[in-house]
């Protein structure tokens, strides 16, 4: 098949559709051979993706034998090389990792925090699958001169330690095993070759295992190795620039200078695989030669420029898009995408950001079409992967609503049998929750809710104790335990209560794929020791982040969507490149908690910015494509972003080539960029502008208006009207979060509580009397306020004012004594109205008037806003007067007071008089009374306090759409008589 002497190396360059010129060369190679000839070639691919198309491209072509096609990945398993082993397991080795280094924690607490076990033992896996590929063995770092970093290299020896008995043959990771037999074969292969063909085709041998089995087979009688965008434009004194990996490992070309220097060949000895025609991408790859030759020779590009040629077909096919957001930007692919797909074009978006691409994704939505994403769904986001975290969160906690509920609602719960029932009550329940402040369901609150109907959800409250109930008390167990107890509960609660298997819990693509992981964890389990349940969590979530589900069915055959590495050696007419910013694409190098880079050099271990030029080299593949859209967001969430380092080039050498036609090419790419983000302007701008709803001031008939309400609420009566309507007429409350917060309302309570026991039982004169305030404190705060944070910043508070309010209680005992505290009065006004109250406390004096005292945590009312809106203790007053309140007989009100028990701790008092009283009184006869007129609404956000101030209400009356300003609308609700 192959004549001449070897090393024998060729190249495709960038633009080229890999896979089908591959095909195409070995058809001119093998166009005369017998049909067992085909089949002896053996040919060695860099991803599955690859293998599948070159496999359809024999299928579809004429009848024959196909070579066989394997992955370079596999060459440990395909060639028996004695004394390889057996592979260890990523997840086993993980797990063992994760030991050894707990127990180095605990011997030396020092070195790391126990959170970070999970990560140092990743940490430490990557750098054993990077030593054992690249050939370096512990010693070779433990023998590294690095006296003037002696503290952290310390430490990193201490953790090499435990990863140097991993390096025995029968112990090797994968890679460690690649290189074994990628070695071995090299020494089999020199003194008995084999005679058939053997290509590697598309890898750029950046892996050390990978660049041996490269050599080895670029070395054999009738072995080749075809390069992926190999770039011939490149001149000699750039490839003879890139000797130095410190200065050029982020080089596009770097990777393949290396092949050529094991082979002791030349870019001169690269040889085409066969001709191509890339029409106008030639000048493009010319072009992009030049823009990302290495630093130190850039200047080059004022002596190469003007030679370039044919710049406008070199840039008739590129298009700048420059968006003003992600949003922006994902809009724009996702029109373009679409586009393509209406002109019957195949077109791939190739990125490493996925928040970009699953906002891409999401967009495409909305027409109905599913990319085919390489990169699948991660499976913890999958519906059962959610499901399992959820289940996994009950475990070692107590369990709340929140819990209950997130899993109650999981479309994988209760998934056997009776789904719409489930549903059902699970609504019920909420609802009581919710009403009730239940914050941690039992099963006594659960069962009494069931009793209460006379239907079968008593079986389902008892499945629901059974499964969700009971798992506060796991901790520490050994990993298989943990894994048994989180899938049995997982597969009863999918089971449901009328069900007889685990539900849809393991069914579909995403359920088998996550049976598959979890299984693989329970195989491995004996290897992972005793874990804590929050340790256990944490490596449960990180497993399950590792898989990825995608579906073959159901994804448009037009549209893809793939990561760098897929992109290589695939093509389509249309292909995207898109998050072109710096962190993006490329990414920044990832810490190196072991090794800095003189470090890695040194010892031969591979540079951080080795992913730098694989991403330069994916880059300078993917924009020879026929058309290219280079994509990127001026800003993101938080500030204004950078461009990648390659369209920063790329612009500034068109900007410069003024002769050659630059600026105007780079302007049309941009115009055709602009273009793309006018139809996102177009397309979000409404077709018709909406009409802003009107304040409302709603009128219902006088016979559904509220005709009673407690003093407190008189207040919203006069601020905030449309909120008596829309909570007594409409008859709408909110409803409590199912996450109890510790708000100020909760803190009011718990205060009136605390005083209210003090001032019943306790002797402020007593010398023990501070201290019995506070135990009161803490016997309340524990019942009632669940938040350690909380409680003592609470706790704190009532201690500072303890001795102010004793001090003021001894003050008011000595004109008086508690009569009733927490009293509910009731009366009904002239006019048929019902007034209610519950007053906190009312003193009795030694002239017999009383002193009516309301507790503040917040502001204190100052005497205007009493007399304007705040009517609570007037009407309080009135109501004793009247003799209203339980077990209290009319009398005088001498004075009103509020204790204020917040930051500004006073007693404001208020004296109390006829004219008041009076006053006050036809005050709210008559503001009754205009509320009895039909013509009268209820006006929203009448006079609130502060415009900031918020109404539950106000989603309702559709505040936004208009503001205090916007005169109100009356509306007539309801039927009215007939005028």
């Amino acid at each position: 098949m192959f004549k001449g002497p070897s090393p024998r190396v060729f190249g495709l360059p960038p633009g080229a559709d890999f896979p089908k010129v591959l095909y195409q060369g070995l058809e001119d190679r093998l166009a005369t051979a017998a049909p067992h000839d085909w089949a002896a070639v053996e040919i060695y691919v860099n991803t599955r993706r690859m293998q599948r198309r070159l496999i359809d491209l024999f299928n579809a072509g004429p009848a024959r034998l196909m070579p066989r096609i394997r992955l370079i990945t596999d060459i440990a398993s395909v060639y028996s090389v004695a004394g390889t082993g057996e592979t260890v397991s990523p997840l086993r080795r993980r797990l063992e990792l994760a030991q050894v280094v707990s127990r180095l924690l605990d011997s030396a607490p020092d070195l790391a925090p126990r959170s970070a076990i999970f990560d140092l033992a990743d940490s430490l896996a990557e750098l054993m699958d990077e030593m054992q590929g690249e050939g370096v063995s512990p010693d070779a770092i433990r023998d590294l001169d690095v006296s003037h970093l002696s503290a952290h290299w310390d430490r990193t020896r201490r953790f090499i330690d435990l990863i140097a008995p991993y390096f025995t043959e029968t112990l090797l990771n994968a890679e460690g095993q690649r290189r074994l037999a990628a070695e071995r074969l090299t020494a089999l292969w020199a003194e008995t070759p084999p005679t058939h063909p053997i290509i590697v085709a598309g890898s750029t041998g950046s892996r050390g295992a990978t660049s041996l089995f490269m050599q080895a087979v670029a070395k054999l009688p009738q072995g080749a190795v075809i390069l992926p965008g190999f770039d011939f434009d490149q001149p000699a004194a750039v490839w003879d620039a890139l000797d130095d990996a410190l200065t050029a490992e982020d080089h596009p070309q770097y990777r393949f200078h290396k092949v050529h220097q094991a082979l002791d060949i030349t870019a001169a000895d690269v040889r085409p695989w066969t001709d191509v025609d890339l029409g106008s991408v030639s000048p493009r790859n010319a072009l992009v030669s030049l823009a990302l030759r290495p630093a130190p020779v850039t200047d080059q590009w004022l002596e190469s420029g003007p030679d370039l040629t044919d710049l406008d077909r070199a840039t008739e096919g590129l298009t700048l898009i420059e968006a003003a957001s992600p949003r922006h930007e994902a809009l724009a692919i996702a029109l373009r995408l679409r586009q393509a797909v209406e002109r019957g074009e195949t077109a791939a978006l190739i990125s490493p950001d996925r928040m970009l691409t699953r906002q891409v994704t999401a967009a495409l939505d909305r027409w109905g079409i599913e990319p085919d994403d390489s990169a699948g769904i991660p499976l913890q986001l999958t519906a059962p992967g959610r499901f399992l975290r959820h289940v996994g969160a009950l475990m070692g906690m107590q369990l709340t609503a929140e819990a209950l509920l997130i899993l109650l609602k999981h479309p994988l719960t209760h998934s056997a049998d009776q789904r719409n029932q489930h549903l059902l009550w699970t609504r019920e329940l909420e609802l009581h929750i919710r009403r009730n402040g239940i914050a941690f369901p039992d099963p006594t609150a659960l069962m009494a809710w069931a009793a209460a109907k006379d239907d079968a959800r008593a079986t389902w409250a008892e499945w629901i104790c059974t499964a969700f109930l009971g798992h506060e008390g796991v901790q520490t167990a050994p990993l298989s335990d943990h894994l048994n107890r989180h899938i049995a509960t997982a597969e009863e609660i999918a089971r449901g209560a009328f069900g007889a298997d685990s539900g849809e819990l393991w069914l579909k693509k995403a359920g088998e794929k996550a049976r598959a992981t979890v299984d693989n964890l329970i195989a491995e389990a004996e290897f992972g020791g005793d874990l804590h349940i929050r340790d256990y969590l944490d490596l449960f979530g990180a497993v399950l982040s590792t898989a990825e589900v995608t579906d073959p069915v159901r994804p448009h055959p037009q549209v893809m969507i793939w990561g760098t590495l897929e992109a290589r050696v695939q093509g389509a007419d249309v292909v995207i490149l898109g998050g072109l910013n710096e962190g993006s694409w490329p990414e920044a190098p990832s810490p190196d908690p072991w090794l800095n880079r003189e470090m890695r050099a040194k010892s031969g271990l591979l540079l951080p910015e080795r992913r730098i030029g694989l991403a330069a080299h994916d880059f300078q593949q993917a924009i020879g494509a026929p058309t290219v859209i280079l994509s990127r967001a001026i800003r993101d969430a938080e500030a204004q972003t950078v461009p990648s380092r390659w369209i920063n080039r790329l612009v500034n050498l068109m900007s410069g080539l003024t002769t050659n036609g630059g600026p105007d090419g780079l302007a049309a790419m941009r115009a055709r960029g602009q273009a793309l983000l006018d139809m996102v302007d177009l397309f979000d701008a409404p077709i018709a502008q909406p009409t802003p709803a009107p304040r409302p001031e709603p009128a219902p008939p006088v016979a559904y208006r509220p005709d009673r309400l407690s003093v407190t609420r008189v207040q919203t009566l006069i601020r905030d009207p449309y909120a008596i309507y829309a909570s007594y007429v409409l008859n709408l409350r909110r409803l409590n979060p199912l996450r109890p917060e510790p708000d100020a309302a909760l803190r009011g309570t718990v205060l009136h509580k605390v005083l209210e026991e003090f001032v019943r039982d306790a002797d402020p004169n007593a010398a023990d009397a501070r201290a019995d305030l506070m135990a009161k404190t803490d016997t309340i705060l524990s019942e009632m306020a669940p938040w350690p944070a909380d409680r003592r910043a609470w706790r704190a508070a009532m201690e500072r004012a303890a001795d102010w309010f004793i001090e003021g209680e001894v003050e008011r005992r000595k004109n008086a004594v508690p009569e009733r505290l927490e009293v509910r009065a009731q009366t009904v006004m002239e006019n048929g109205f019902t007034l209610t109250a519950e007053a906190d406390r009312i003193d009795r004096n030694t002239d017999g008037t009383v002193t009516i005292y309301d507790y503040k945590t917040g502001r204190v009312p100052t005497k205007a806003e009493m007399d304007a809106f705040d009517k609570q203790l007037y009407l309080e007053a009135i109501l004793a007067e009247r003799g209203a309140f339980q077990d209290i007989d009319p009398t005088v009100v001498h004075s009103v007071a509020h204790i204020g028990m917040g930051s500004d701790r006073k007693v404001s008092s208020h004296m109390m008089n006829d004219t008041i009283l009076a006053d006050t009184w036809s005050g709210l006869a008559e503001l009754v009374d205009r509320y009895r007129d039909p013509t009268l609404g209820y006006k929203a956000r009448r006079a609130l306090t502060k415009t900031s101030d918020r109404s539950d209400y106000d989603h309702l009356s559709r505040f936004g759409e208009w503001n205090e300003s916007t005169p109100p609308t009356l509306i007539k609700v309801g039927r009215h008589d007939p005028e």
